[in-house]
């Protein structure tokens, strides 16, 4: 079959490239098009454009880059129309990805989402859009299910999380000696993780690495992003306890002792590794005066929101500053409060069940077309 895929962010380009990886699985002969990253071009198909040509970030970003915008969507829709899939798969990015379904839609093409756009956190109101545009959801978190099917009466299939998939493949291979590839050394290690848009790494890092003075028993390392380039940080990184690696955050994670986290995906990631973490947002002003009024949620991080509870600590905005960032830093690198969030750590993986989460969705997607199709 053919099968066209769109996914809008890094985040998106890992779990599309696990998703590629089940599809070929299961059909072989599958011939897939896709907007995505390095990642999803390394499994295989056609990248049609990259993502981080794709990502602006919050309300006065996207109304500055609006022609931009439009412009992708009207080329999205042609290069769609000219390959003709049997399949249409929508990873997250719903600003984007929910324009295309309606257009897709009435053009009678199969449309299957995967990663479930937040509408619980603000904009519920695109549930209409949802029913009306999406022949099939496919869910990540496990409260999503009863969200969609008891409070909107939208049946979904809760396929588990992709990530605990990748974190499990990632263990499964043989890593070079991380320390020695870098030239670190014997003392603990502490992740920066400013996250993946230029805006966010702008605000951010300097914030983290305010501390990095108190810390001399520590070493510090950026994980630079996919889709940026290894110059734009070098600009940040002017002490000597500063490291970079690039495309590595997993390596990183894995013998890390603490991080600075932005919030978004990065802060489920540094959970399933089991690093305490503090969790960071900055935003432009105007756009989080906005959001503050419109988004209905207790917490900004997945990992509170999943356990509906204060597993880290997130400084957001004003209370993002170094005197703030050092006194919270201090609690999760030793002590009780490190010890409480490695027991919540647990409850969290146990909460998004087991792993399989992209071979359940391939499954599901090449099930629910043959059904509807026959």
């Amino acid at each position: 079959m053919k099968y066209y895929i769109i996914a809008g962010e890094a985040s998106g380009d890992l779990h599309g490239s696990n998703l590629m990886k089940s599809i070929y699985k299961k059909d072989p002969e599958a011939d897939i098009r896709f907007w995505g990253g390095e990642l999803m071009q390394n499994v295989g198909g056609k990248l049609v454009k990259h993502y981080k040509d794709l990502a602006f970030m919050g309300f006065v970003e996207v109304l500055q880059n609006l022609r931009t915008i439009l412009r992708n969507i009207s080329f999205c829709k042609n290069d769609i129309e000219a390959f003709n899939p049997d399949m249409l798969i929508f990873i997250d990015y719903p600003g984007f990805n929910m324009r295309i379904a309606e257009w897709a839609k009435k053009k009678g093409i199969s449309t299957h989402y995967y990663i479930s756009p937040q509408i619980w956190a603000w904009k519920e109101n695109r549930i209409k859009a949802i029913k009306r545009d999406v022949d099939f959801m496919y869910v990540i978190l496990p409260f999503e299910k009863d969200f969609y099917e008891k409070k909107h009466q939208f049946p979904v299939t809760f396929v588990g999380h992709p990530l605990i998939d990748a974190i499990e493949t990632y263990r499964a291979e043989v890593h070079v000696d991380f320390r020695a590839k870098h030239n670190l050394d014997d003392r603990p290690v502490i992740a920066l993780l400013p996250g993946s848009r230029k805006q966010e790494i702008s605000r951010l890092l300097n914030e983290m690495l305010s501390v990095i003075h108190h810390y001399p028993q520590y070493q510090f390392v950026i994980a630079g992003a996919p889709g940026q380039e290894a110059s734009f940080y070098e600009q940040f990184i002017q002490d000597k306890n500063i490291s970079f690696v690039f495309n590595e955050t997993y390596a990183l994670l894995n013998i890390a002792h603490a991080a600075l986290v932005t919030s978004g995906t990065a802060t489920l990631e540094t959970a399933l590794f089991r690093v305490p973490q503090v969790v960071l947002y900055k935003g432009n002003q105007i756009s989080y005066e906005i959001a503050k009024r419109i988004i209905k949620l207790k917490y900004i991080s997945l990992v509170n929101l999943i356990m509906d509870d204060d597993v880290v600590v997130e400084l957001i905005q004003s209370d993002c500053n170094a005197k703030r960032i050092e006194s919270e830093f201090s609690k999760i690198i030793n002590g009780k409060k490190r010890e409480e969030i490695l027991l919540k750590y647990d409850k969290l993986i146990c909460t998004l069940g087991g792993g399989g989460a992209s071979d359940h969705a391939a499954e599901e997607m090449i099930k629910n077309f043959m059904r509807k199709s026959s």
